[in-house]
């Protein structure tokens, strides 16, 4: 199958009426910020978009979108490939009125002056959020001592109590 190139905004509310699909990609050198918080951005990213109304009338987009990346191992410090998946589901608003009555099921998404939404920005949020808070290889894959296996559980216990202590 053909790759195809994602538009770069989109008008969701058009798109739903007519219950387009998008299928496509954005290069790799598209992702100027996964870039900047990843080793190495290795494949382009693949993206699947569905705009829809829902029973309540309102618009709706859901996507998922994967990307491989290389991420240093925060236990040993080598390189090691990830493949960062996600999904989401949005709602357009055009304020944040409209947000605060928006399902829990759906996040809001402010449209620009034209109507528009930045799919490329909201796909690049999507994968940075997806990344790992404290990226790793799995235990048999790094070459660490168990001294230094003591410190990294410590480390991920205090990171453990700490974001519950922020919720």
């Amino acid at each position: 199958m053909k790759k195809v190139k994602l538009p770069l905004t989109v008008d969701p509310v058009k798109s739903a009426q007519r219950r387009l699909n998008y299928e496509g990609y954005y290069s790799r050198n598209q992702l100027v910020r996964l870039a900047e918080a990843v080793n190495q951005v290795l494949s382009d990213v693949e993206a699947k978009l569905s705009f829809t109304i829902d029973p309540q009338k309102l618009v709706v987009m859901q996507g998922k979108a994967e990307v491989d990346v290389m991420l240093i191992c925060q236990r040993c410090g080598q390189p090691f490939p990830y493949h960062l998946s996600c999904t989401f589901s949005y709602s357009p608003v055009s304020n944040l009125d409209q947000a605060d009555v928006l399902p829990e099921i759906y996040e809001p998404i402010e449209l620009n002056d034209f109507g528009e939404i930045d799919l490329l920005v909201v796909i690049e949020d999507e994968l940075l959020l997806s990344l790992p808070l404290v990226p790793m290889h799995e235990p048999e894959h790094c070459e660490v001592s168990e001294d230094e296996q003591v410190l990294v559980n410590c480390l991920k216990s205090w990171q453990r109590n700490r974001t519950r202590s922020l919720c």
